[in-house]
């Protein structure tokens, strides 16, 4: 019995030793699985490529310099020849469409280019999404984005280097500090403001790989270039969208600019500030997030640091070192270990803030100081009007001015929306005088209320700029430019009012009542055309139609009762002499069925047209349906930019 006993007893023992035995392993396969599976998510974030047969990347740099003029221009070139002179890798691309940048250009050599193809302000401020889309499409092993004045010492080229041999996607971002030159007993020196906010400034340099994944999802605002907001939204969509490897190289990258008071354009400022609020989420993201990293130095290696995960990348070990179990550090450890913990106390720059707009977006300049700006050497002024509903129609209508390089033009807004968004979108705006209130958005299309209304207030701003002394060619948005007409329209002289007919018919007189299309006409600033046009908008105002009417009845006759011949009419009270268009050259929308032809602007061009009217056809959606798909579009709505033949490709894509 004792010996069963003792039996049974060694065998309920070996089972507890065997159970204790498998629960220690299974807990230590556990531990151990944890850890390489933590292990190896940090190194999915950071790997080094394997050595390939040459290390040192091509970099461009790109920005955007004001004028090389004055100490700014001095302070650009010192920068500009700083980035040169870090090594024959680089390139520099400057985005501007001033005579001085491309002479400063020419001076320097081959290394440096101009680019003007890219969507600026009309105060020549570039857009900074246009200058990332161009960007993003260099050849180079790696873009930087950068302000012109910000000089650059040899750790940039350094780090660069060190960035391009990780085996994944990665932006890179930078601070830069402000110094200020101060004279001591002859000797200039450079002092630093080494202070929190310029570790978090709104100057920094932001480079990136040329990899295949974006920097972001969603679409980058029309930001103005240097005006602050639009590098700190850059890399917060980068931290919230997770595609690449978020790098802070502000302790590895020494760069500074030399400070100096400039004058800020606040409606350009405001005007981003209210982009960063309307478009995605604008804050900065919280230090803790896991995709970013702070790169610094220890030791003369490379140190990457994720306080969420509270761990240390430091080159040449095999795996991230855990900063919570400190006892575990060897001696030779200890000094990374202060590394990090020096790193962590300086804080981090992307902290959860919110954007606020201290200013309305309005421009500070009265009509007639844009009037001074943007009109021409024979003081003549194109004019476009729109309301909110057509703000694309109006977009598309300012790109291809810009692009045939027809820069004096104005618009003028029928409501807020579309004055705020032509202030964002760099465009000189002013508010029409006493606009119709409720402008419908799909609803104001020929014949109805709204566009009685609408079209009046064209006749009266048209006369208040005459008025001023100023010669207007009046064009609907919807009228699409094939090449400039304000040649042909001068040619006829002060005291004759030129104006599109609106005859459909191929033959027979063009002139006839109520064809004088009051969406395209241009006329001089002499008393003869001012007194005429003051007798439209008088008609117009007691009248219960449009404003075309008006201009035909009083500048024709009611009935044609002053017309001449079968394309003029004559106003025997003021003796103003109206001339309608050749229609071959200024079709409108009804004349030979342009617009349902299978190649419109072939068959336009091949009859020397200056301009197409998008008219007679009802309703916003069907107008710009035919204009988009015909291939007269110049306007991408995703982007927010000016694009030439972004739509041959896939036009319906446009819906």
């Amino acid at each position: 019995m004792d010996m069963d006993m003792h039996f049974l007893s060694g065998i309920y023992n070996k089972k507890i030793l065997q159970s204790g035995l498998w629960l220690v392993w299974m807990c230590g396969f556990f531990l151990v699985g944890v850890s390489f599976y933590g292990t190896q998510m940090l190194k999915d974030q950071i790997k080094m490529k394997k050595p390939s047969g040459s290390s040192i990347p091509s970099i461009t740099i790109f920005t955007a310099p004001r004028p090389f003029v004055g100490s700014i221009g001095e302070r650009q070139t010192l920068a500009v020849r700083s980035w040169l002179g870090l090594s024959e890798h680089i390139i520099v691309v400057l985005f501007s469409q001033d005579p001085s940048v491309s002479s400063f250009a020419t001076s320097i050599g081959p290394r440096i280019s101009v680019e003007t193809e890219i969507d600026f302000t009309f105060m020549g401020t570039p857009f900074f999404h246009s200058m990332v889309a161009r960007s993003l499409s260099s050849s180079s092993d790696i873009s930087v984005l950068i302000d012109p004045d910000t000089i650059l010492m040899a750790d940039f080229f350094s780090t660069l280097r060190y960035a391009h041999k990780l085996d994944q996607d990665w932006l890179l971002v930078a601070s830069t500090f402000p110094f200020s030159l101060q004279s001591d007993d002859g000797i200039q020196k450079l002092q630093p403001f080494l202070v929190q906010e310029a570790l978090c400034g709104e100057k920094m340099l932001i480079a990136w790989n040329n990899g295949d994944l974006p920097l972001h999802k969603g679409v980058l605002p029309p930001f103005l270039f240097g005006k602050g907001v639009h590098n700190h939204w850059l890399v917060t969509e980068a931290l919230i969208s997770d595609f690449r490897l978020v790098i802070d190289a502000t302790l590895t990258v020494s760069s500074f600019y030399l400070s100096e008071p400039d004058q800020e354009r606040s409606w350009e400022l405001a005007g981003n500030s209210l982009l960063g609020r309307n478009y995605g989420s604008f804050s900065f993201r919280d230090p803790n997030y896991t995709n970013s990293f702070r790169l610094s130095t220890c030791g003369g290696n490379y140190l990457f640091t994720n306080t969420d995960h509270s761990a240390v990348y430091w080159q040449g070990y095999s795996r991230p070192l855990n900063l919570r179990n400190k006892s575990l550090f060897l001696s030779t450890q200890k000094e990374l270990f202060d590394c990090v913990e020096a790193v962590k106390s300086l804080g981090g720059c992307f902290k959860r803030e919110a954007l606020s707009v201290t200013k309305a977006v309005t421009l500070p300049m009265s009509m007639e100081s844009l009037l001074a700006i943007q009109a021409d050497q024979n003081k003549t002024i194109l004019l476009g009007i729109a309301g909110s509903s057509y703000e694309d129609m109006l977009m598309s209508w300012v790109c291809r001015l810009r692009y045939l390089q027809i820069p004096n033009f104005l618009v003028c807004a029928l409501d807020d929306e579309v004055y705020d968004f032509s202030v964002l979108q760099g465009v000189p705006v002013i508010k029409c005088a006493s606009p119709p209130t409720n402008i419908s958005f799909d609803d104001c299309h020929f014949g109805s209320e709204c566009f009685q209304k609408v079209t009046k207030v064209k006749s009266r701003m048209v006369l208040q700029i005459l008025e001023l002394g100023y010669n207007v060619l009046l064009s609907d948005v919807d009228v699409y430019w094939f090449k400039n007409p304000l040649d042909y329209l001068t040619s006829f002289g002060p005291g004759v009012l030129v104006a599109q007919s609106d005859e459909y018919n191929v033959t027979g007189a063009i002139n006839l009542p109520r064809r004088l299309n009051s969406g395209f006409y241009y006329a001089h600033s002499d008393s003869a055309t001012i007194a005429a046009l003051g007798k439209v908008v008088q008609h117009a105002a007691y009248s219960n139609l449009s404003e075309q009417p008006s201009f035909y009845d009083t500048l024709c006759g009611e009935g044609g009762s002053y017309r001449l011949g079968d394309d003029q009419c004559l106003d025997p009270e003021t003796n103003l002499r109206v001339h309608f268009l050749d229609r071959d050259l200024f079709p409108n929308g009804a004349y030979r069925g342009l617009w349902e032809e299978e190649d419109t602007k072939k068959a336009c061009e091949e009859r020397g047209c200056f301009i197409l009217h998008n008219n007679w056809i009802n309703g916003r959606k069907k107008k710009l349906e035919r204009q988009v798909l015909s291939g007269l579009w110049e306007y991408d709505i995703n982007t927010r930019m000016c694009l030439q033949s972004w739509y041959t490709t896939n036009p319906k894509s446009y819906f």
